[in-house]
């Protein structure tokens, strides 16, 4: 009875140990497996946390095919969030403003190119087919008015294309910020303006202690029929020398509710102009083709006039002076102040 007694006592210690030791397995297992489980959710956490966003750098694929919807002057367009190959139709200027490298350049075989550029891109041929264009594969075209409802119909079928919007067209500062912000760069645009903005508060001042409230003229030499286009306040081209460098126009250009106005030689002295401007509507001072029709700047009439006599005309290149781009815009400046100021 007392050897069943031990048998017994034994046989239930010997469960006890044996329920203890599985207790222990069993948390010994389930605590590795909650590690796991949280080292695999940490790891989660971090590859969600380190996983690229838009504007880091880091661009994603999705991100590199991403795109946004503007509106231009004919409707909305869906365009690249971040367009890589830009072709800017009589928009070059902004673009280079901007830092942007266009992937063609415009040009036209009656009035050439905006030389004053220095673009070694191929040149388009905007009156001749699209072919150049085709080759060259831009993900955005932007246009200004040159650009008709036809013609970005053309353009629609080669890439998404932005129509800067006509009212936007009027000023240099309005059209620098749409094609900017088309671009998804709205901040350059903001610091390429602040420094114009300081240049021409600088050179306003300069130009004003030096002519004071002396007349301004300028006009166009039409060198196929030996005719003069005087340019009024208004003018696309040149009203910034009035309205943004302070420099005082004649009574004809001040008055002129049109862009320009076609003139013969024999008015040039009512213009009662102290200082004359002067351009050719097509290429250079030293063109072959230029050469008769300059003479009628060394006649009998212009060596009569009073600005003339002080030396004040001003030959300048037509390149910059026939746009009214931001660029082409601070180069007048620097001819105004390299030629007026002393």
């Amino acid at each position: 009875m007392v050897r069943w007694g031990r048998k017994f006592l034994w046989a239930a210690v010997l469960i006890v140990v044996m329920t203890a030791l599985a207790a222990c397995g069993t948390d010994s297992s389930t605590t590795k497996d909650n590690v796991a489980k949280t080292e695999n959710a940490g790891e989660s956490t971090s590859a969600i946390n380190n996983k690229p966003t838009e504007g880091s750098g880091n661009a994603s694929a999705s991100e590199e095919g991403a795109t946004r919807t503007i509106t231009g002057e004919f409707g909305d367009v869906e365009i690249p969030v971040k367009p890589k190959r830009v072709a800017g139709i009589y928009v070059e200027d902004y673009l280079k403003a901007l830092g942007v490298t266009p992937v063609v350049q415009w040009y036209h075989p009656s009035w050439g190119k905006q030389d004053y550029l220095n673009l070694d891109v191929p040149e388009f041929d905007i009156t001749g087919s699209m072919e150049v264009l085709l080759e060259k594969d831009p993900d955005l075209i932007i246009a200004d008015g040159g650009a008709d409802a036809a013609r970005y119909e053309q353009y629609s079928k080669i890439a998404p294309t932005y129509r800067i919007p006509e009212a936007a067209l009027q000023d240099s500062r309005q059209v620098l910020t749409a094609i900017a912000d088309a671009l998804g760069i709205p901040e350059k645009a903001e610091a390429v303006l602040a420094e114009y903005d300081q240049k021409v508060a600088d050179g306003k001042a300069k130009l004003q202690q030096a002519l004071g409230q002396e007349k301004v003229a300028v006009i166009r030499l039409n060198v196929a029929d030996k005719t003069f286009a005087l340019f009024g306040v208004k003018n696309r081209f040149t009203g910034v020398i009035y309205s943004q460098f302070g420099l005082t126009p004649v009574p004809m250009a001040a008055e002129m509710t049109e862009y320009q106005s076609i003139i013969s030689e024999e008015l040039i002295p009512q213009l009662q102009a102290d200082h004359i401007i002067v351009f050719p509507d097509n290429g250079g001072w030293d063109t072959e083709g230029n050469q008769e029709a300059i003479q009628i700047l060394d006649g009998p009439l212009w060596k009569s006039l009073p600005a003339v006599k002080k030396g004040n005309i001003y030959r300048m290149e037509r390149s910059h002076w026939q746009t009214g781009a931001i660029t082409a815009n601070s180069m007048k400046l620097d001819d105004l102040l390299k030629a007026m100021v002393k």
